[in-house]
């Protein structure tokens, strides 16, 4: 295995570049004239870069986030899975795709093997995620589950 393999390297960016981030992390919508103005560059030279970002991979788009108590999704869990062997993980993770309320889904080190974030109507709806969706998948010897109280907050990672 080579060393690229495993490692993949900071992409190259500049200081223009760092702001145009910055001021399209906090607001996705924000007209490319209004970047431009705040940069001191044209618009056609944000419209290129934000181009160049997206095409070296270090924005993956611009989404709309809905709020989940909104739609009646007031609770969220957090579950660690434990897999009754490590060759379990790519059909248990095939397996929780189909479940639409499993939201994140990630493959850890310690003593869960997955861990996953969980967004259900009520606490008799995640029973039931539970009960009839999760403890069925085979490869899964047994989960544990934390509920969530409150999100203090969330945040994308800082732009130096």
């Amino acid at each position: 295995m080579d060393k690229a393999d495993y490692l993949e390297q900071a992409a190259d960016i500049d200081q223009l570049d760092e702001k145009i981030l910055k001021l399209i992390t906090k607001n996705a919508r924000i007209p490319f004239l209004e970047v431009a103005r705040e940069c001191g560059v044209s618009g056609a030279a944000i419209h290129q870069r934000v181009q160049r970002l997206l095409n070296i991979g270090v924005i993956t788009g611009s989404e709309f986030i809905v709020n989940p108590q909104k739609l009646g999704y007031n609770t969220c869990a957090y579950m660690g899975i434990y897999l009754e062997k490590a060759k379990y993980h790519r059909q248990v993770v095939a397996a929780m795709r189909d479940i639409p309320e499993i939201v994140e889904c990630h493959y850890t080190t310690g003593q869960y093997a997955i861990f996953i974030k969980i967004q259900t109507k009520t606490n008799k709806h995640l029973k039931k995620i539970i009960d009839d969706k999760l403890q069925e998948i085979e490869g899964i010897a047994r989960t544990e589950t934390f509920m969530s109280l409150e999100m203090d907050f969330k945040r994308q990672v800082p732009i130096q």
